[in-house]
């Protein structure tokens, strides 16, 4: 799941992250002190620092160090490397980044690294690659030199990846729903029948397989709904409103929650309306529910269908 942004940087870590665009590392005076990164206010008394920067580093002391065995794809590195606090040469302050040390053997507090610089620089942190033992920074053989222009912005991506197991009952819905066929699981103690992925009645703590799967009829009554106005997002195709309801099925006491509408446009959903299911086909035959439209019959009136939301 990726959430990305952008933020204005301000003239303090504007400074900074320009300043990295040209293979400097700069810090702020504080008194006696260098903040790095600097930052716009004393963060003892919150009395905004006078943009006095100072040139520190390039090279600097690891302060204290852990170890990532195995990246992610979030990480800097794709092999094993060090996240290290970096009291850079001239700083009162760590600046913590990665340390490419190759094995885990070769890190030690008090050790001594340089910064590894990054080609094509746009004025991130990530512009220094890692920093790697020595005194020496590393420079790239094509450098493609400071920004031209003040860096102001920066874009970031905030992102989290995660595994989570496919329970059986998603497997039995998900092949039914091939087929172009609603189940449902009907507990054999209270015969209450369930649309959603749960492994086991709430109420009778016994667990549903695919020998309790009961076929659903493919109409019903529109019981409540909701107007969704999507928000615009990486991945998100939506650009007008649209409704998602709850559909209760004839004859046998189910609902299928939140499911999306065909030719059914939002002004005219409402409690009442009698629906049937759209199915389309791919190229494979396989089915996949499309969403439901009114079947043209009359509204029911009860007004307690609103109460049905499972």
């Amino acid at each position: 799941m990726r959430f990305p942004y952008k933020r204005s940087l301000g003239p303090v870590i504007g400074y900074f992250m320009t300043s990295l665009t040209d293979k400097r590392i700069v810090g702020i005076r504080n008194g006696e002190m260098v903040l790095v990164p600097p930052l716009e206010w004393d963060p003892d008394t919150a009395e905004e620092l006078e943009p006095d920067f100072v040139d520190v580093g390039p090279a600097g002391t690891v302060r204290s160090w852990t170890w990532v065995a195995s990246p992610s794809e979030q990480h800097p590195l794709g092999h094993p490397f060090a996240f290290a606090l970096i009291e850079l040469d001239g700083a009162s302050t760590t600046l913590m980044h990665a340390v490419d040390a190759g094995d885990i053997a070769a890190m030690e507090t008090g050790m001594r690294v340089a910064p590894r610089w990054r080609a094509e620089r746009r004025g991130h942190l990530t512009d220094i690659e890692a920093f790697v033992p020595g005194e020496e920074p590393v420079h790239p053989e094509n450098d493609g030199g400071p920004a031209t222009e003040p860096v102001t912005m920066m874009n970031y991506d905030a992102s989290i990846s995660y595994t989570t197991p496919v329970p059986e009952t998603q497997l039995i819905f998900g092949k039914a729903f091939a087929e172009g066929r609603l189940v449902g699981l009907e507990c054999p103690n209270c015969h209450r029948v369930y649309t959603g992925l749960q492994q086991a009645c709430p109420v009778c703590a016994i667990p549903l397989t695919a020998a309790h799967e009961v076929e659903l009829p493919q109409t019903g009554t529109l019981t409540t709904f909701t107007i969704i106005t999507p928000v615009q997002y990486p991945g998100q195709t939506e650009t007008e409103p649209f409704a998602r309801v709850h559909v209760l099925t004839d004859e046998i006491d189910a609902v299928l929650a939140y499911q999306p509408v065909v030719d059914f446009p939002n002004g005219d959903v409402h409690p009442g309306v009698r629906v049937k299911a759209v199915w389309t086909t791919d190229a494979s035959g396989k089915q996949e529910l499309a969403g439901w439209t009114p079947s043209g019959e009359p509204d029911v009136d009860d007004p307690s269908i609103v109460n049905r939301i499972f």
